[in-house]
């Protein structure tokens, strides 16, 4: 009988995600030298190679793909028996993972995060922030317990829940303020600043304007908001932003903020998780708690 631990299989699972001893071991806080330990120890005790090892790679070998593809579902189903006793308690403790897009996180999480820790004081929170396909594939993965984005995801593993719309403003440089605001035909013919691919937020920018992603445009693909701003702030061109990033991203530019007309751009923010979690009743009631702190927000203008 060949034994194998737990630990094993999450060290194991760490390197083939990263496939970096170093960033593996950093991400389960050990050294790397007990990493690799671990990981021989494994390969002995199965009698096979899991990794192809380099000087500068680390990649999984035929049996170490489908060594992952099983060691995924048995350390989902451990985690899953873990969240079904914490769902049997009285108040939420333990960790909760909770993934955000980027274009929402530095401006919703410090209220969010306030009202959840007054709310489940026992509660530890750990944020994750990224694109929202790599949130939806750590989701599915068991990974996150949930995530903050923009909906819909149309994924019918996930469960959505909606918390609030915003609308998008358009940001240009100070010395058009007080000019009309242009339409979406006249924004396709200005030099429009967006996000870079694998944004949602530019998906939807493009949408408003009737403008095809992979058309040639004159225009700058910023990794972050405050690029963006920055940029309209130096006379580059113009840009859409969330309403809720406005006090954040304005305060050090020279640029002026206008609205559009209704029909207004905007979008659904809101939570999902899986429709499997034994945490979703839990998860129901953080959504309400991560609704009042956005609508906290609002309210107070920050």
């Amino acid at each position: 009988m060949v034994n194998l631990t737990l630990r094993q299989l999450r060290y194991f699972e760490a390197l083939s995600l990263h496939a970096h001893f170093g960033r593996a071991a950093e991400a389960c806080a050990i050294s790397q030298p007990a990493l690799s330990v671990q990981i021989k120890e494994l390969e002995q005790a199965l009698g096979l190679k899991l990794f192809e090892r380099s000087a500068r790679h680390v990649r999984l070998t035929s049996f170490g793909e489908e060594f992952a593809e099983r060691t995924a579902t048995i350390l989902r189903s451990v985690d899953d028996l873990g969240d079904m006793a914490r769902a049997a308690r009285t108040g939420f403790t333990g960790r909760l993972r909770l993934g955000v897009i980027p274009t929402i996180a530095p401006y919703l999480l410090p209220r969010v995060i306030g009202h959840l820790t007054r709310a489940y004081p026992e509660l530890e929170i750990h944020v994750r922030e990224t694109q929202t396909s790599k949130l939806m594939q750590e989701l599915a993965d068991g990974r996150l317990d949930t995530a903050i984005l923009a909906l819909p995801v149309s994924e019918p593993a996930f469960e959505e829940v909606e918390l609030f719309e915003e609308s998008f403003v358009l940001v240009r440089p100070a010395s058009e303020k007080g000019k009309s605001v242009p339409s979406a035909e006249k924004l396709r013919e200005m030099r429009l600043l967006l996000l870079e691919e694998g944004h949602c937020f530019r998906d939807q920018a493009l949408s408003f304007c009737n403008i095809k992603s992979a058309l040639p445009r004159e225009s700058l693909d910023g990794s972050s908001l405050s690029t963006l701003v920055q940029m309209v702030s130096a006379g580059i061109g113009v840009t859409l932003i969330p309403d809720m990033s406005v006090p954040i991203e304005t305060r050090s530019a020279t640029v002026a903020i206008d609205h559009f007309s209704d029909p207004q751009p905007n979008r659904s923010v809101g939570m999902i998780w899986r429709k499997s979690s034994p945490l979703k009743a839990r998860l129901a009631q953080i959504a309400e708690v991560v609704k009042e702190a956005a609508s906290d927000r609002r309210t107070n203008g920050a």
